[in-house]
């Protein structure tokens, strides 16, 4: 029964499939003529004139099979063989039948581990299946987290290198370090694994996925986001992506340690959280704006009141007077969903003194310009855009599509009275990532908004391992449109030295 299962497995390997030969392209008559006679013999009249010498090259090229495409390299995360896969499948299986999950369940975890632990032991004893002492050991650790935690999944959760987990079905598993995509050789053992584990996620913050309700965003206990696609709009298998957070909160020192933005650069952005300007960070997928909104975050004073709307919640705020608060999907009966603008309009009540809204996508963007504008100085959010000057159009876009009957004026003029500063974050061809502007909003002129850029990334070019260079830029502006809210705050000289400091 055992060896029945494990040769049916969805561990099993096929041989691979031998390329077969590049068909050879026959070669046309007039492409090989025979030479023709000296003029002496015969007359010029009668002579056949050689193919023209451009002509073979390009018979030549046609026959040649075009360059096939080098298969990606595989990055080498699970040394196991196919051997220790098959084992473990078997043992799997008469774990399954043999435990009973609805007494498993009431178990605390370290007890439900002990239990299975110690069944697993008594099949491999059963079986006589012969294995080293630690591969044994990692044997139980496997199949604990197949049915606790997380599955293949537990070694990229537990390095702290890797930014993204990406999980296109069952059998290919992509991995983010450093910014580069790799594709590694970890696999689940089925979809209905992958599945079970996607499941096991989202319900521990109150969610599901499934054929009814097949899209899902989660968090994981650390704050990492998680984005769910199940079958049937997932073709091949669930489609899982988890953005992973470092263990260790990064700060505005360690932005300037990977060479994003310079000292003096964060010292301006420190005094721009500082002194309650209304901040808006922009930037592509991948970009690096939550981390750099966690980052600005830590220039907020310890006694402010600070209340947080997130789709997930992943914002990790350091400070004591914070109240997080997290959308909610609709139930089954299509009832109970709580949008971004519905947590945005309830902020207000809650006598807060900064509201951070973790994305802006949608006529949330209204409920957020108006908190800006009416008290709540020093509010922040994130919205998808490539520039400064698209992020403004992006904000103007997202509250026509709320329905609100406002001309367009009216719009930007509630735009300039609310953002401060658009800081601007981008992902670099390399995979570095660089703040690349920092601009600031001045007004209006007839019907065009006005902005002035304080510090500017330039590229210089790339290295010989093909990172990119640059440096940046002070535009030489000292003194900025807000410079009467920094001197409010006594911090127009740290700020009047940082950016002399940057022009230098």
């Amino acid at each position: 029964m055992f060896g029945k299962r494990a040769s049916g497995g969805a561990d099993t390997v096929n041989p691979p499939v031998r390329p077969k030969p590049a068909a050879v392209a026959p070669q046309p008559a007039a492409a090989a003529p025979p030479p023709p006679p000296a003029a002496a013999e015969t007359p010029a009249v009668a002579q056949t004139p050689p193919p023209a010498p451009t002509a073979q090259p390009t018979v030549v090229g046609k026959a040649k099979a075009p360059p096939k495409a080098s298969p990606p390299r595989v990055l080498a995360v699970d040394d196991r063989s196919e051997d220790y896969f098959a084992v473990k499948t078997t043992v799997f299986n008469a774990l399954i039948d043999t435990i009973d999950l609805s007494q498993l369940a009431q178990l605390d975890a370290e007890s439900a581990r002990e239990e299975i632990r110690d069944i697993v032991n008594e099949i491999i004893s059963i079986k006589a299946v012969v294995m080293s002492i630690a591969e044994q050991e990692q044997l139980l650790q496997d199949i604990c987290n197949d049915v606790l935690g997380y599955g293949p999944l537990e070694p990229l959760l537990a390095r702290d290198d890797i930014a993204d987990i990406m999980v296109n079905g069952a059998s290919r598993v992509f991995i983010e370090v450093a910014g580069r995509v790799q594709l590694t050789n970890v696999r689940f053992r089925d979809n209905g694994q992958l599945m079970n584990i996607c499941q096991r996620i989202v319900s521990q913050v109150g969610r599901r996925v499934d054929e009814s309700s097949p899209i899902c965003d989660a968090r994981l206990p650390d704050g990492s986001r998680v984005n769910v696609i199940a079958p049937p709009l997932a073709i091949d298998g669930p489609a899982l992506t988890i953005r992973k957070f470092k263990k260790d909160k990064l700060k505005m020192d360690d932005l300037v340690r990977f060479g994003s933005i310079t000292k003096a650069g964060a010292a301006v952005l420190n005094i721009v959280g500082n002194v309650r300007c209304n901040v808006v960070i922009s930037g592509g997928t991948g970009s690096g704006k939550t981390t750099l909104l966690n980052c600005m975050t830590g220039s907020i004073a310890d006694d402010e009141r600070i209340i947080t709307c997130e789709d997930a919640a992943e914002l990790q705020l350091q400070q004591p007077h914070v109240v997080r608060l997290e959308t909610r999907p609709p139930n089954l009966e299509g009832h109970g969903q709580i949008t971004m603008r519905d947590l945005v309009r309830n902020c207000l009540r809650m006598r807060p003194e900064r509201i951070i809204v973790g994305e802006v996508r949608g006529p949330e963007a209204f409920d957020l310009l108006q908190a800006m504008n009416t008290g709540h100085d020093g509010s922040m959010g994130t919205l998808h855009a490539n520039s400064p000057r698209e992020a403004l159009s992006r904000l103007e876009s997202m509250i026509t599509m709320g329905g609100f009957a406002l001309p367009s004026k009216t719009i930007r003029e509630m735009i300039v009275a609310s953002v401060d500063v658009i800081v601007q974050a981008a992902r670099l061809r390399d995979g570095s990532r660089r703040i690349t502007h920092v601009t600031e909003v001045i007004g209006m002129e007839g019907d065009v908004i006005i902005t002035q850029d304080l510090m500017l990334f330039e590229i210089d070019g790339e290295d010989e391992t093909g990172r990119i260079r640059g440096k940046h830029v002070s535009t030489g502006i000292s003194r900025p449109n807000f410079w009467e809210r920094a001197r409010y705050y006594n911090r127009e000289r740290e700020l009047l030295e940082s950016l002399e400091s940057m022009a230098a």
